[in-house]
């Protein structure tokens, strides 16, 4: 029987072996935390715009929305899955030296760049170090046993959000008590930058990694996709046929996988909620910069408070983030009701963005926008990963992302792009605030259908396990009616929305499934 990611997962070492030092990977871990932190210091970065717009550069704020800014979009596009291959096969480090590398090209060209072609260069490296943050936050877990995944995944976490806000407090702090000019302040981002890119020097390159480097030293336990059932066309002897050998592939048993677990109805909405509000939510992020300065267009500098906002969004995200960690409710009968209500308060704050005159409330409202989002991430995250191995998630987060990422490439090329409507950014948020709208009336319906379904069964019948999300192998046993059946000393485990599935005892059960923002 093909065993879940849960499974595979308790079966790994809790500690590491023996002859070894039980703190070295601490030290590795605290490290890398550094680097993340390190790697967020850009005082610089949320007064990029401003920069761009003022007599430093002096682009117009066409140049800047509708030539300059879809750039990222194009380009993010087309690195995103060369960048997340070339993650996995080349180990995480070279990955990381890349986005230092990219990092320093793009303040290099702010600094010296004085073309509408350069900030398009710019643009294309900023989406490179957006790509390869995938490293980052892959690598930590290839310097830990699998028992403190969930603990080190926390602090790696912790470190990139407390580098936003130190980073964005420091270049607020800089602009307005400091009255420290634009260039200044991305002299001393890549400075950081180029301390960040030394740092990433010392990492120690990991001699595993997730589908290219899967060799097994003696006496370790073989990965999760290494104990997935192959396929039925596995010979039983002699060299295997080309049909036999895709079918037993890494890549296929993935794929089959995958297809089996689609068929989670939680697994479907919050992949789907992940590609459509991700969308919407990243073109706010990309044109909000410009909208404050449409509607601040102040050429005093100490009057930008644009790192303040950023600073209080990234903030407020962290709170809510940990926040939905201890949301307990039955997801499979309130998810599309919670969704419909976080996304109509989103198109009510962009609304208010498109309508606004005063700079504090559009700071205010892009505030609460970031927070609302940041607070349903977590929770996508846990519905999505439940349920599969760690292969499929890196490859389930990985599609969602890539689709998004098209559906905000083609959105960015009619809305924004000059070959296509070009439309100025206050127009621009009046379409995200009908998109946002739009996605709305689309979950409050399915709400409001799964309400009827749940009334009809009456309100105190249990939902039947095929709208819960469950493991693989949780589900191959209801399909085969054995779930009463499992392996010895597996006992019932209470899933979050009240069903009972069946697992393995193991001490790891009573630990909360981590929330990433």
């Amino acid at each position: 029987m093909a065993l879940s990611g849960q499974e595979a997962e308790k079966q790994g070492p809790a500690e590491p072996r023996p002859g070894r030092e039980p703190e070295s990977w601490w030290c590795l871990v605290s490290y890398l935390c550094f680097y993340g932190f390190m790697a967020q210091m850009r005082p610089g970065e949320s007064f990029i715009t401003p920069y761009l717009l003022g007599p430093d550069k002096n682009f117009t704020q066409k140049q800047v929305t509708n030539e300059i800014t879809p750039v990222l979009s194009y380009s993010y596009l087309a690195v995103l899955v060369p960048v997340f291959l070339l993650t996995d096969y080349l180990r995480y480090k070279p990955v990381l030296l890349l986005q230092g590398l990219s990092y320093v090209s793009v303040w290099l060209l702010l600094l010296f760049g004085s073309s509408v072609l350069h900030m398009q260069l710019m643009e294309l490296f900023f989406s490179v170090t957006m790509a390869a943050r995938i490293a980052y936050s892959s690598y930590v877990f290839s310097l830990v046993p699998p028992a403190h995944y969930q603990r080190v995944a926390g602090y790696s976490r912790a470190a990139v959000l407390l580098g936003v806000f130190t980073s964005s407090v420091l270049g607020q702090l800089l602009v307005t008590v400091g009255r420290v000019p634009f260039s200044t302040l991305n002299y001393v981002s890549l400075a950081f930058l180029t301390f960040s890119l030394v740092l990433a020097l010392f990492l120690r390159c990991p001699k595993r990694s997730l589908f290219f480097n899967r060799s097994v030293p003696a006496g370790a336990s073989p990965s999760e996709l290494d104990q997935m059932n192959p396929g039925p066309g596995q010979p039983t002897g002699g060299r295997p046929g080309p049909a036999a050998a895709w079918r037993d592939s890494a890549l296929a048993r993935v794929l089959r996988e995958l297809g089996h677990n689609l068929r989670l109805p939680q697994l479907r909405l919050w992949s789907l909620w992940w590609v459509f509000n991700s969308t919407g939510y990243y073109l706010i992020v990309y044109y909000v910069h410009i909208l404050w300065n449409v509607v601040n267009p102040t050429m005093d500098s100490t009057r930008v408070y644009n790192g303040g906002a950023d600073a209080a969004s990234t903030l407020l995200g962290a709170i809510t983030s940990f926040a939905a960690g201890f949301v307990k409710i039955r997801w499979a009968v309130w998810a599309k009701l919670v969704i419909a209500a976080v996304t109509v308060v989103q198109a009510g704050l962009v609304f208010l963005m498109y309508r606004t005159d005063s700079i504090w409330l559009c700071y205010m409202a892009f505030v609460l926008f970031r927070g609302s989002y940041q607070f349903l991430v977590p929770i996508a995250t846990f519905q999505i990963a439940s349920s599969l191995s760690q292969e499929l998630r890196a490859l389930v987060f990985g599609v969602n992302t890539f689709l998004a990422t098209v559906l905000k490439t083609i959105i960015t090329l009619i809305v924004s792009d000059k070959r296509g409507l070009g439309l100025p950014v206050h127009s621009q948020f009046l379409v995200y605030f009908m998109y946002f709208l739009v996605l709305f009336v689309a979950y409050f319906f399915a709400a409001l259908l799964v309400g009827l379904q749940h009334l009809r069964r009456g309100i105190h019948q249990p939902l039947p396990p095929a709208q819960e999300l469950r493991s693989p192998v949780q589900e191959k046993a209801v399909q085969d009616g054995a779930l009463g059946s499992l392996q010895p000393g597996a006992r019932p485990l209470a899933l979050e929305d009240g069903v009972e599935a069946a697992g393995p005892a193991s001490p790891e059960q009573s630990q909360q499934p981590e929330a990433k923002a």
